[in-house]
């Protein structure tokens, strides 16, 4: 028996040195793979990375899906497939900007005093120093990826294939440039995408205001100056006696008003008095009505937060500064009608500065999306994709039924740069690639370089088939569609939906067949992990203490497909004594057979056949645990029959027998003993493969030098 085992099994004394055996080996690779005892591997598998960010540490929920995702290949590798797990990083567009300025801000900057090539070559270096960081985590983890496929989103192939297929929505009318609501925050000036706010419940204050002869309603009274178009249900009999299109004389915030009546199906009569006013500059259900009625609107509010000329005498004062002030002034001319003190609502937020988002008109490029959701919704509804639970099915086809026009335009230095220019005079934009458009081919105006970037959303959309390089790649040939996606529930519409969507878009086929939702890894208490309420779990510093093994266990055994997880050390500490429970099954194992021939099967006991045939129920049990996606099942299934099993009834049911004078009923035992620690090791080697490929490697007798490419097991005969 090898001296290690007169330790205990130290985790950090070992990890590294298997990794870099792993690595070392090319097994990452599936062109370097060995043959299965059944020849070539012929079956393909495959996984593509969701490429974390590269703008800082790997979080608790990357420890999750580095884990599910190394789980699926290694039993996959183990079973003879031709294994592929392609890994990334995200450039991470508003994300990383927005973490790079508060650098700045430390160090007394701002990105608005800085060049635009300055700022892009400070966040690049910045990002490709804690790209490389990362990466040195996704190894601390044990991620047995294909680091020669690795692919960044900011590479050449990225940014090509990015930019085909903006041309190509273009050229087939599924992109255009036009002036429509965005989500605009104040704080970072840029649109940003819904995932990139949150909503947010508050009481506020709703203020009831005489609006000539109609009672109007509004929590944001600083909104009203340009309000002129009264709006109410065509079938509300309460106002049978307006008309479409009738004016009214009346008094408002800055003096007399001429009022259009307006009726629109879209108002609620049960909601306050069933009229409203419109500020379509400032709300989006408020423009949709004037894009259906041919209205015009002006803007109140301007892109730092603060009123405009329209406001009068409260030009220039931020919008919750003049709010109270302007409801003094409707008061004193007669025009508040009451105030309700307890309004609870909705409101946006800009998701990393808590700034209330303000819609703003914007010229920016965007997609038509209900043709490009058709065919996501049949192959959905077919289950031409998959989605493992029906819920989150569910969740797919409401939001793909429900879908509106995507801004993928960003005022933001770091990302892709839209390829297009625009023109100086009438303002229309061309995609150019080349860049040789010099002049406006709609009115022969000047033209400049659209300084915006494309939503990070938009490139990591295409991720599938750009990182298998589309169109000609063999990669692409042989891989694409990809096996499966394992990813985080939260960005199911935002990023799953969309790469089905583009990916159906430009290669004509699905991106990947199953779809696999892991929920957010919460606190031991159940509570959202965050700076704050100082209780985030750094993945590392858990791996450094207690084990990687152990981190991986913690995260998956009782971890059900799409429902949340609470990561709680002592769980954690539980696994690793189970590590150690492991390694000294194996100090037993191999000090009990020392020196004994185990090539050839002896004739085994009653009782050691009957140990087998348990062997074979728990590999099979485990085995369609996993083929059905439910590896927390599969985990626990491993971990019960190696402690409580084979550890707990097994082992000492067989002392009597390795310590007995009967040569046969001891050679039975012990050859049986080292299968089923032979089998377990190969078992437990998807969920812990640290430990195992250590104990692995101090083996007598096995299938393959390294456990990473020794096969599945299949049942024993008896």
């Amino acid at each position: 028996m090898d001296d290690i085992f007169l330790k205990p099994f130290d985790s950090k004394a070992h990890e590294d040195e298997i990794y870099k055996s792993w690595e070392n080996s090319g097994f990452f690779n599936p062109d370097n793979l060995p043959d299965t005892s059944q020849g070539k591997r012929s079956e393909q598998f495959s996984i593509i990375m969701p490429p974390p960010n590269a703008n800082g540490s790997l979080h608790a929920g990357h420890a999750l899906f580095v884990t599910l995702q190394d789980i699926m290949i290694r039993f996959k590798r183990m079973k003879g497939f031709k294994t592929l797990w392609l890994p990334g990083a995200d450039h991470a567009g508003f994300e990383t900007q927005v973490v790079y300025e508060k650098k700045l801000e430390k160090e007394g900057r701002s990105r608005f005093k800085m060049e635009r090539d300055e700022l892009y070559k400070e966040i690049l270096d910045f990002t490709m120093e804690n790209k490389s960081f990362m990466e040195g985590q996704l190894r601390q983890l044990g991620a047995s990826c294909d680091w020669s496929r690795e692919l960044f989103t900011l590479d050449d192939r990225v940014v090509k294939t990015v930019n085909e297929t903006f041309k190509k929505l273009v050229d087939d009318k599924l992109a255009y440039r036009g002036a429509r609501i965005v989500n605009w925050c104040p704080k970072h000036q840029t649109s940003l995408s819904n995932l990139e706010t949150v909503s947010e419940e508050r009481t506020d204050k709703f203020y009831y205001l005489k609006y000539g002869p109609f009672v109007i309603g509004t929590a944001r009274p600083e909104t009203k100056f340009g309000d002129k178009y009264v709006v109410m249900h065509p079938d509300d009999g309460r106002y049978k006696e307006y008309n479409h299109g009738d004016t009214l004389d009346l008094e408002w915030i800055n003096g007399p008003v001429t009022a259009t009546v307006i009726k629109d199906k879209a108002i609620d009569m049960e909601f306050g008095t069933g009229v409203m006013t419109i500020t379509p500059w400032h709300d989006a259900t408020d423009f949709e009505i004037a894009q259906r009625h041919d209205l015009d609107y002006e803007q109140v509010i301007d892109e730092q937060g603060k009123l405009l000329p329209i406001a009068g005498e409260f030009k220039g004062m931020k919008i919750l500064d003049a709010r109270d002030k302007i409801i003094e002034k409707l008061n004193a001319k007669g025009l508040l009608d009451k105030i309700d003190e307890n309004y609870t609502h909705n409101v946006s937020l800009c998701y990393k500065c808590n700034r209330l988002i303000e819609p703003q008109i914007k010229d920016q490029w965007f997609i038509h999306m209900e043709p490009l959701a058709e065919p996501a919704i049949k192959a959905i509804e077919n289950n031409e994709v998959h989605i493992l639970t029906e819920q989150h099915k569910k969740v797919a086809l409401h939001w793909l039924n429900n879908i509106r026009d995507w801004n993928i335009s960003r005022q933001i230095v770091w990302g892709i740069p839209i390829p297009a220019k625009l023109c100086t005079e009438c303002n229309e934009g061309f995609v150019d690639l080349q860049d040789e458009i010099k002049k406006c081919t709609k009115c022969g105006g000047a033209v400049k370089k659209d300084t915006d970037t494309f939503d990070t959303w938009f490139s990591s959309g295409q991720w599938p088939f750009i990182t298998l390089d589309y169109p000609n790649g063999d990669d692409f040939k042989n891989y694409y569609p990809t096996s499966v996606m394992e990813t985080g529930h939260d960005i199911l519409p935002f990023w799953v939906i969309r790469m089905v969507m583009l990916g159906i878009y430009r290669t004509g086929t699905i991106p990947f067949k199953d779809v696999y939702l892991h929920g957010m890894v919460r606190d031991a208490k159940g509570l959202k992990m965050s700076k704050s309420k100082g209780n985030v779990i750094s993945p590392m510093e858990v791996s450094d203490q207690y084990g990687t093994d152990a981190l991986r266990m913690s995260l998956i055994v009782g971890n059900t497909p799409g429902t949340d997880l609470n990561l709680d050390l002592s769980k954690v500490n539980a696994y690793k004594k189970f590590a150690n429970k492991i390694w000294n099954i194996s100090r037993f194992v191999l000090t009990s057979i020392d020196g004994v021939n185990l090539s050839q099967k002896p004739e085994l006991t009653h009782s050691d056949q009957k140990r087998i045939t348990e062997l074979n129920a728990v590999v099979s049990e485990i085995t369609k645990y996993i083929e059905d996606y439910r590896i927390d099942l599969a985990a626990d299934t491993a971990y019960h029959y190696v402690w409580h099993t084979f550890a707990d009834v097994i082992l000492e049911e067989s002392k009597n027998s390795i310590n007995g004078e009967d040569e046969e009923i001891k050679l039975s035992a012990q050859w049986t003993l080292y299968e089923i620690l032979a089998t377990s090791l190969k078992m437990l080697h998807p969920f812990m493969p640290f430990i195992t490929e250590t104990i692995w490697s101090k083996l007598p007798k096995k299938d393959a030098e390294l456990l990473m490419v020794a096969e599945w097991p299949s049942p024993h005969t008896t």
